[in-house]
């Protein structure tokens, strides 16, 4: 499981240029099921995403075709999380 975290970078003010692109890759994430949660990172840094049944390098080439991170709207970095103990409802995330 990994955490995504999009913190805008000073070409922040570039983000309505790429939005509609960075929104079909969020969709695109979601409907692959490999994102299990995205929203924002408050107030105003940037977004998150939680991903799940992915390679490291594959989440690594998936994120640098975000339009943000081409366009270095954002800087990605990506946290690798080994689930250990969950609520039962989350059981599928210890593999």
């Amino acid at each position: 499981m990994f955490i995504v975290l999009l913190k805008f970078s000073d070409n922040k003010d570039r983000a309505g240029q790429f939005m509609a692109g960075h929104n079909e890759w969020i969709a695109r994430g979601l409907s692959e099921g490999v994102f299990l949660v995205v929203g924002s990172l408050r107030p105003n840094a940037g977004g998150a995403i939680v991903a799940h049944g992915i390679l490291l390098d594959e989440l690594r080439r998936r994120v640098d075709t975000d339009p943000f991170v081409a366009e270095n709207v954002v800087s990605a970095e990506i946290l690798e999380i080994a689930p250990s103990k969950v609520e039962d409802r989350l059981r599928f995330l210890l593999g």
